[in-house]
């Protein structure tokens, strides 16, 4: 408390003013109860994190994505495979939503009734307790989502507004009429124009319009009311107890709302999250915070921390921007871009890491700005329209099978859905060279996010290169959403595969483990170092350093499948003459005058002494 006190309390006069004394009792009381609750386990692991506090920027902190339901039906389904995990070098789980959400609809998880239950299905509060324990065990940290924006309206604070209760009223934003709701839509975006548009909901019960800027069934909360700040905490805590180690803050862009503006990245969101994570230090310092914040770069490192803030917001955020630039710079077969938007980003605190992916369970927006495109030489609507052409396989040459996603005429944009290995190719394969391709494609991605230097995170399947599930289309509850068509059951007939090198499942998850083994003994991917941009003479190939006190690191991506010539001075003068393949052991020659890259090939350059 005398370490984090200036923290926590700084935070809230900031948001709360005067208000923070009538609370600071009641927060005062749930700090010490929750840490008497905390058991002796968990404060050993908080005993080992406060002597290393950098274990989340480890290089052998690999993450994997995944549904429990669809990954093995229940929890303990969950922990018959944990050696799977193990195999493939797993040291992070990330389980999609699985607290308790409404019935029916519900977002695939995201409108919670229930924060302090399991979804009935999946198990209870005492199995997620054991699966937590199993994990700590193997060394494999567990991640829940904690919906931060919006509860179900069958939620008990919702059930007591909608019952008239002032005090939960007060917990969301509530309107009698359309005037204040109408002011707020002028600069307000949509989030799903095609099934949810607008941001408020009539609600007959209430006789109110509600904000709910996700799902008319999704009751955006007030965080304005210190209240809500309160039951987070206590949320929080009483999931840390349980042995939930990471924190992904779902929606925390949107959580604080300003009339006259989009209501995102508002400077009281990070206030806030310190205010969070101060709370979290103060009882389970083995808590680590990972911001969903899917914004542009300029607002992105906010949610790291800058000024007062550096360091002490989430430790973790996406680096959603890494993953657009692959499959941009895939159809496109220049770096260019790719280039510009990295030369972009300001560097982050140094405490702090990002969370890199190829795919993950959502659709792929395509978050590209106008300024970065025209200073790669491209116009960005241009490219994003022809990004959506490509993935949806409408464009001539195209080797993917996607599907757009929430096509907004007004805008143009066009989001796409499709798993992995079908919008890299491995679909539309009808040769044996095709199939090649197409999983040298995926293992170039795979190569860039393992090779980045954060926590790389695999998702569910990825590893098998499972494709496309066109299967969702008979599921009532998931017809109207193609993103379920890239979250797939897990195949484990597949899995039977993977030691099979004549298969693709093989061949991949082969690749995959060569790549997390070299990873895992390289000092120079712990994620306190940055991956910085070097401008490449061949646009097709992509130049990343690490500078790093045992020697430079050079990864060296080809996004053609052609092979691409390098001028040996761009590399040796970063690495040296002699340098060493981390990936496949080999020692480089570059004294001569150029050097060939490999079709869709992937080289992490380590300096040597000589």
């Amino acid at each position: 408390m005398e370490r984090y006190q200036s923290d926590l309390e700084g935070s809230l006069r900031r948001v709360y003013g005067d208000q923070v004394d009538a609370i600071w009792p009641r927060l005062e009381a749930l700090l010490k109860r929750s840490f008497g609750e905390r058991p002796t386990e968990l404060r050993r692991l908080d005993e080992a994190r406060l002597l290393r506090p950098d274990w989340l920027q480890a290089p052998e902190m690999i993450g994997y994505v995944a549904y429990a339901d669809r990954f093995a039906g229940t929890l303990k389904g969950v922990s018959e495979h944990l050696s799977y995990l193990e195999e493939l070098g797993i040291k992070y789980l990330h389980l999609m939503p699985l607290l308790k959400p409404r019935a029916g609809e519900n977002d695939g998880g995201y409108a919670v009734q229930d924060y302090k239950a399991v979804r009935e299905d999946l198990g209870s509060m005492a199995d997620l307790r054991s699966l937590a324990g199993e994990l700590r065990a193997r060394g494999i940290s567990l991640e829940l989502d904690l919906v931060m924006n919006h509860v179900a309206e069958e939620h008990d604070w919702a059930v007591k507004a909608k019952a008239g209760y002032g005090n939960y009223r007060d917990y969301f934003l509530m309107f009698p009429n359309r005037e204040q709701p109408d002011l707020y839509e002028r600069t307000l975006p949509e989030v799903f124009p095609d099934f949810a548009p607008g941001n408020f909901t009539w609600n007959e019960a209430a006789h109110s319009w509600v904000w709910t800027t996700f799902n008319s069934y999704q009751w955006d909360l007030n965080w304005a009311n210190p209240n809500i700040f309160l039951e987070f905490v206590d949320i929080i805590l009483h999931l840390a107890n349980q042995g939930v180690e990471i924190f992904r803050l779902d929606a925390i862009a949107f959580i604080w709302k300003r009339m006259w503006t989009d209501s995102q990245n508002q400077p009281e969101v990070h206030d806030l999250t310190r205010a969070l994570r101060a709370a979290a230090r103060i009882v389970a310092p083995a808590v680590a915070f990972k911001a969903e914040a899917i914004v542009a770069p300029g607002d992105l490192i906010a949610y790291l921390g800058q000024r007062d803030h550096h360091g002490k917001v989430s430790d973790m955020a996406y680096h959603n921007s890494l993953m657009v630039q692959l499959w941009s710079s895939l159809a496109s077969r220049s770096t260019r871009l790719f280039e510009q938007a990295l030369l972009a980003f300001p560097p982050k605190p140094t405490n702090t890491t990002w969370g890199m992916y190829v795919r993950c369970h959502d659709d792929i927006g395509w978050a590209i700005s106008d300024h970065d495109a025209g200073m790669a030489g491209t116009v960005g609507w241009g490219h994003r329209a022809f990004l959506s052409d490509f993935y949806s396989g409408e464009a001539a040459g195209s080797f993917a099978r996607g599907q757009v996603f929430q096509a907004n005429p007004r805008t143009g944009d066009r989001r796409i859905s499709g798993s992995a290995a079908s919008l890299a190719g491995l679909e539309a394969a009808e040769t044996g060279a095709e199939v090649e391709s197409a999983l040298r494609r995926l293992r170039l991605l795979h190569a860039v996010t393992i090779g980045y230097g954060g926590v790389p995170l695999l998702y569910m399947g990825d590893e098998l290169a499972l494709m496309n599930d066109y299967s969702y289309a008979s599921a009532p509850e998931h017809a109207l959403d193609n993103r379920w068509m890239h979250r797939p059951q897990m195949d484990w007939d597949k899995t039977e595969e993977r030691r099979d090198p004549q298969t693709s499942a093989g061949k991949m998850f082969a690749a995959l483990r060569s790549l997390i083994q070299a990873r895992q003994h390289l000092p120079h991917l712990h994620a306190s170092i940055e991956s910085r941009v070097i401008k490449s003479p061949n646009e097709h190939t992509l130049l990343l350093r690490r500078t790093h006190p045992q020697g430079n690191m050079l990864a060296v991506y080809n996004f053609t499948n052609e092979f691409q010539a390098l001028p040996a001075w761009a590399l040796r003068e970063v690495v040296g003459a002699y340098p060493r393949d981390a990936i496949s052991g080999h020692e480089w020659n570059l004294t001569n005058e150029e050097v060939a890259l490999e079709p869709y090939g992937a080289y992490w350059l380590i300096e040597q002494a000589h």
